[in-house]
């Protein structure tokens, strides 16, 4: 079977400011950018040279001598009408990002995103994490219900950085974790197996039947969208996940906010995109937490770096300083409320 390749996109706009939002756009989603120019550096020459699946432009000036060479030497599609980006960091900005993955999807499809987990299942670790030790204030505590639900949200380069995450994770942490991480379908049974592999933590793809508690982790399935009951429990809701990402991030940490409230939390791990910045406000505003995997220690930082523009995000670090944080936060939490 031929392997498919990655769209290729080339960007053209008069305004400077527009070329580096739509290039940061094209690229942080995972296509490949192989021009981002303005129009008048785009001659006959390069314009047949140029082996695209798509041109996104965007002229504030209005240059039918462009367009129609453009449309002369070139067969591929061409996006017009994306609209004039807003300034990063603000609420409108992940949105805009949004429609622009969106068009793109539309037009040539998905970006080619390998996660090789087979790679991962069969490798073993140069120097595996140690689990963290439980501190005493948190063994003598008794948990009423669910203490804590945390979102972990990764996309190309997660699985690795979730299980990193997971092995340092000590055994009677009162959190309950739900995993939406951007996957073929067809993975997702290997992924149950990969991240669990070391540490042991009981792991499903969340279903009918199935409950968020303490020590385990659900993943969202691809196939729907889930939410969840007072209790923990799981509701398949039947019907696809909003917007272009299955499982969707947004809607996930979404639907855990609105059933938790300040018991939610979120940590955005290696990614593509940013998926998850459009509820990471509606969390932090409900007294939810939101922490992001440094961009050094990323595969790719483009999703942990979107969030972190929105100003939500109150730490960051690799994966096992983001377990050491996240007991420390429990540890005070239940000493707060002893």
């Amino acid at each position: 079977m031929t392997e498919r390749r990655n769209p290729r996109v080339g960007v053209v706009s008069d305004s400077n400011l527009q070329r580096i939002a739509l290039a940061q756009a094209v690229k942080g989603h995972g296509y490949e950018l192989c021009f981002n120019t303005s129009p008048d550096k785009l001659d006959e020459a390069a314009l047949d040279s140029a082996e695209l699946d798509v041109w996104v432009v965007d002229m504030q000036d209005e240059d039918d001598d462009f367009l129609d060479r453009l449309l002369d030497h070139s067969a591929a599609p061409i996006l017009f009408g994306l609209e004039q980006a807003p300034a990063q960091g603000t609420r409108n900005y992940p949105r805009w990002e949004r429609r622009v993955f969106v068009k793109l999807k539309e037009t040539v499809g998905e970006p080619v995103l390998d996660e090789r987990l087979d790679v991962l299942e069969q490798t073993e670790p140069a120097s595996a994490p140690v689990a963290l030790e439980l501190p005493p204030e948190i063994t003598a505590h008794h948990a009423d219900g669910l203490e804590l639900v945390v979102v972990l949200a990764a996309s190309l380069g997660g699985p690795a950085a979730v299980k990193e995450f997971l092995d340092c994770m000590p055994k009677g942490l009162p959190v309950a974790f739900v995993l939406a991480q951007h996957i073929d379908v067809r993975m997702q049974s290997t992924l149950t197996r990969v991240l669990v592999r070391h540490n042991g933590m009981p792991c499903a793809i969340a279903g009918a039947g199935d409950r968020l508690r303490h020590g385990e982790l659900l993943i969202a399935p691809v196939e729907s969208e889930i939410d969840f009951d007072e209790t923990g429990a799981v509701i398949v809701r039947g019907i696809e996940w909003d917007g272009p990402y299955s499982p969707s991030i947004d809607q996930m940490m979404a639907n855990v906010t609105r059933r938790f409230g300040n018991r939610a939390g979120a940590l955005i791990f290696s990614g593509m995109g940013g998926d998850g910045s459009i509820s990471g406000r509606l969390m932090q505003e409900a007294g939810g937490f939101i922490w992001a995997q440094t961009a050094e220690s990323c595969a790719c930082a483009s999703q942990p770096d979107s969030m972190r523009a929105t100003g939500v995000v109150t730490f960051n670090g690799t994966p096992a300083e983001l377990a050491a944080h996240l007991v420390e936060h429990v540890r005070s939490r239940v000493s707060a409320a002893a």
